[in-house]
């Protein structure tokens, strides 16, 4: 059981999406720094795609985040006294606006130390990631969890638009370092909300359940979850890892990819989030994720064509490119992520959120390594073809998967329901 202060105070839902969106934002802005915008660039300066590839190394972190996760959690919520998530957040953050910095003192030749210092960056992000997504599903109510998603998939889309849209076209206008000093600013503020805001208010509790990956691994839930985000993500994402090159190739510049990536994740994605978000409601997350595992292989096939004919209008291409990297993905993504929510026990929150988002940086870090050494080789046509081969196929599997799963969809046994009223009390 979890005791509470008497004098705990209540949260706003509407307060902690603030917050917690801001922490959210921050992480897209590294996140789409380095996997959309440092391709880009590097595409720009002629590198071979091979080489491009390296950089989904940088996912490493996140792949492998469940191995700390649970000492984070013990950390975060001890076992008598106030959360520590504002701790995280505040150190976190400031040591990935300070190695921002460092990596545009280096500048981008020899790339290695680049890539060494976006690794030591992606550890910290994503260990602040841990208390971030832990702190959103304890805190809010399960009815209010709706918001922690919208906050989650809005967030990584303004985020991707500053880290991969504005990010690119200040690298055209003023350069890498200049860009990459403003883009660590922009990191530093963003995580000021969480860290003087409602976190500072924790009230002292007193806690029983040890946070633990045996724990959420013997629940039939997180295993099954875990099989649905490998297959859903390697249809999503493993396509689309080598956009932003084949863009270079097709004859595009940086400001004009980076407008592309700014106005889609702005406008495209966030129209394709609150779609899929009344789409879920009305027929159900198994309906949403499988039509958008469609939409996107009918996508993959039309960049393929592209690039066979290599004579279709810019304007095509650029309609094509948005609706898949950013309308696309959303759709799908909204829902994935409010079953993530809803199969994570909110005792240990930030272990078994971690578990799931594991498992999509582990299969996108593969896909997108491999992505490159493919579309080296066998051009861009293979590369979208054999994309778009792998995403029907997972279409039927993740209707399988998650058809029959609606008993208890958080997969949570019945004792840890009872830790949902203190979470209520917390949050009006």
């Amino acid at each position: 059981m979890l005791a509470l202060d008497a004098t705990s105070p209540r949260v706003s839902p509407a307060v902690v999406f603030l917050t917690v969106g801001g922490l959210y934002v921050a992480q897209s802005v590294i996140g789409g720094l380095t996997m959309l915008g440092l391709p880009t660039v590097l595409r720009d300066q002629g590198l071979p795609l091979d080489q491009i590839g390296l950089v989904y190394l940088t996912v490493l972190p996140w792949a492998l985040k469940f191995l700390w996760a649970p000492y984070v959690e013990r950390f975060r919520l001890p076992r008598v006294g106030r959360n520590r998530s504002r701790v995280i957040v505040a150190v976190g953050g400031s040591l990935c606006a300070a190695g921002l910095v460092v990596i545009g003192l280096t500048g981008l030749s020899p790339l290695m130390p680049v890539l060494v210092s976006l690794i030591l960056v992606a550890f910290v992000t994503s260990t602040v990631d841990i208390a971030c997504d832990g702190y959103a599903v304890e805190t809010l109510a399960k009815e209010h969890h709706g918001w922690g998603n919208t906050a989650q998939v809005g967030g990584a889309y303004l985020g991707s638009a500053i880290g991969a849209g504005l990010f690119l076209v200040l690298v055209d206008c003023y350069g890498w370092s200049p860009a990459v000093f403003f883009m660590a600013g922009v990191v530093f503020l963003l995580g000021l909300p969480f860290a003087f805001g409602p976190a500072t208010r924790g009230a002292v509790e007193t806690r029983s359940h040890a946070p633990s990956l045996v724990t959420a691994l013997k629940r039939p839930a997180v295993r099954k979850g875990l099989v649905v985000a490998a297959v859903y993500v390697a249809a999503q994402k493993w396509g689309l890892s080598m956009l932003g090159p084949f863009l270079i190739d097709y004859g595009f510049d940086l400001s004009t990819v980076g407008v592309l990536n700014g106005f889609g994740s702005m406008v495209v994605g966030l129209a394709g989030a609150l779609i899929g978000g009344a789409a879920v409601r009305l027929l159900g997350a198994n309906f949403v994720l499988t039509l958008a595992i469609l939409l996107q292989t009918a996508m993959l096939l039309a960049l393929a064509f592209f690039d066979f004919t290599g004579s279709v209008p810019r304007s095509v291409v650029i309609a094509v490119a948005l609706l898949s990297s950013s309308g696309v993905m959303a759709l799908g993504f909204v829902a994935l992520y409010s079953q993530f929510m809803g199969w994570s026990d909110p005792r240990q929150a930030g272990v078994d959120f971690t578990l799931f988002q594991c498992m999509d940086s582990l299969v996108s870090m593969v896909g997108g390594v491999g992505a490159g050494w493919i579309a080296e080789r066998l051009g861009y046509t293979a590369y979208f073809g054999a994309a778009a081969a792998i995403c029907f196929a997972a279409a039927p599997a993740i209707y399988l998967l998650i058809r029959g799963r609606t008993v208890l969809a958080s997969g949570v046994p019945s004792h840890g329901l009872s830790h949902d009223a203190p979470a209520r009390r917390r949050c009006s």
